[in-house]
């Protein structure tokens, strides 16, 4: 709601990347534990997590385009479940065209891998332990960057010839050239200045510069989540900790999907009270449950919960949405008093905009015309006017005035 944005959900065969997406979305996409399984990219709609403002104001809210449960508020969220990854994926090889053209759209990416170490780079069953996770994610990026690299590199040579002949502006040039994979000029400035090249002196850039420059455009405009999966399997929890300092750039957060879908599932029986991302359960019916189900909730709460905080699902999903992509939460009334909106609706819609939107930019979002026609804003919790410059904040609750009514 609000911006739109997309999160691409990626990692190699049977890595559990399909069962994180149904966990997270609560769908019934086919998992398997075999070698591209997923062959269209699937789409679900997740929840960002976020605390809402009903309690501060001490209304009973009434969303529409969210959930409110117990004052946490669950924003739609797009997720992609892509075709599993194999190495040489750039080149075409096994699902690769389909995953890369798939991955086009998605703004962040939350990488599943096997935090056990029981699957090759292939995705193949091996001995707990013997593979490096490590590994899936410096494969996963290089395959990334070679892709990107491809797209640039085939036509540089016209590219640096423009430069170097008209004068023509490198950023216009590769905007057009990366179009369709959600690259917007902000990310190529930046990432010409965080690489420490001249775009000016870009007719001269090296091959080894192109790369250098290629590398740091696809951490900056494809920037990824690293889901340590299976975190409850023995040698896991060792390779979390060694994935957090090796990657010191990257989120990394212990998951369990199987767990979150355990617990999803049966507190949409009504057997338990669960909230996505709570870090505890309540029974409600335990003597509907089998010994063995109620020792395995036990274990869940003991060995996951306990010691992790959750199961990580919805945690990975909210560092990607607010932490990775700066995400605020604002809330649009009709009426700053009764914070409801025409139709009496309390505290109806949230939307999930990028940090430092202003009150103009915020309109766009609801509606074409009401940027257009906007005279001002109502801040619902100052009751002041503020203008059309004015930044918003994180859980802000606005008016849009407009000419338009």
């Amino acid at each position: 709601m609000g911006a739109s944005f997309s999160i691409g959900v990626v990692g190699k065969p049977s890595c559990g990347k399909t069962s994180f997406t149904n966990a997270a979305c609560m769908t019934e996409f086919k998992v398997g534990s075999y070698p591209f399984t997923t062959i269209d990219a699937n789409i679900g709609v997740a929840h960002a997590r976020t605390e809402c403002v009903c309690r501060e104001f001490g209304v009973k809210d009434n969303p529409q385009n969210s959930i409110c449960i117990d004052g946490v508020r669950l924003v739609p969220v797009k997720l992609i479940d892509v075709a599993g990854l194999v190495p040489g994926a750039h080149r075409g090889r096994g699902m690769g065209n389909k995953f890369l053209d798939d991955l086009r759209q998605a703004d962040v990416l939350i990488h599943v891998v096997d935090a056990s170490g029981a699957l090759d780079a292939e995705g193949q069953e091996v001995s707990a332990g013997t593979h490096d996770p490590l590994e899936d994610v410096r494969f996963l990026e290089e395959e990334l960057t070679e892709w990107m690299f491809g797209i640039v590199s085939r036509d540089w040579r016209r590219i640096a010839g423009r430069i170097r002949a008209e004068g023509a502006r490198l950023e216009a040039l590769l905007l057009d050239k990366f179009s369709g994979l959600k690259i917007t000029r902000g990310h190529i400035v930046r990432a010409i200045r965080d690489s420490g090249l001249s775009a000016e002196d870009a007719g001269n850039w090296t091959e080894e510069d192109l790369r250098e420059f290629v590398g740091v455009l696809r951490r900056i405009s494809k920037p990824i989540v690293v889901a340590a999966n299976k975190i409850d399997r023995p040698g896991a929890d060792d390779n979390y900790r060694r994935l957090r300092e090796e990657l010191e750039n990257t989120v990394v957060v212990p998951v369990s999907a199987l767990a979150e879908r355990v617990l999803r599932d049966l507190d949409r029986r009504g057997v338990i009270r669960y909230i996505p991302g709570d870090d505890d359960f309540t029974f409600l019916e335990k003597d509907s449950l089998k010994d063995g189900e109620v020792a395995q909730l036990e274990r869940i709460r003991e060995e996951l919960l306990g010691r992790y905080g959750g199961t990580g699902v919805q945690k990975t999903i909210n560092s990607a949405v607010f932490d990775v992509l700066k995400m605020i939460t604002v809330y649009p009334v009709h009426d700053a008093n009764t914070l409801s909106d025409a139709n009496g609706n309390v505290l109806p819609d949230v939307y999930l905009v990028p940090e430092g939107t202003t009150a103009k930019e915020f309109a766009g979002y609801i509606h074409t015309e009401l940027m257009e026609s906007f005279i001002h804003a109502i801040d619902a919790r100052t009751k002041m006017r503020v203008s059309d410059k004015h930044v918003l904040k994180d859980r802000d609750v606005i008016k849009i005035v407009s000419a338009k009514g």
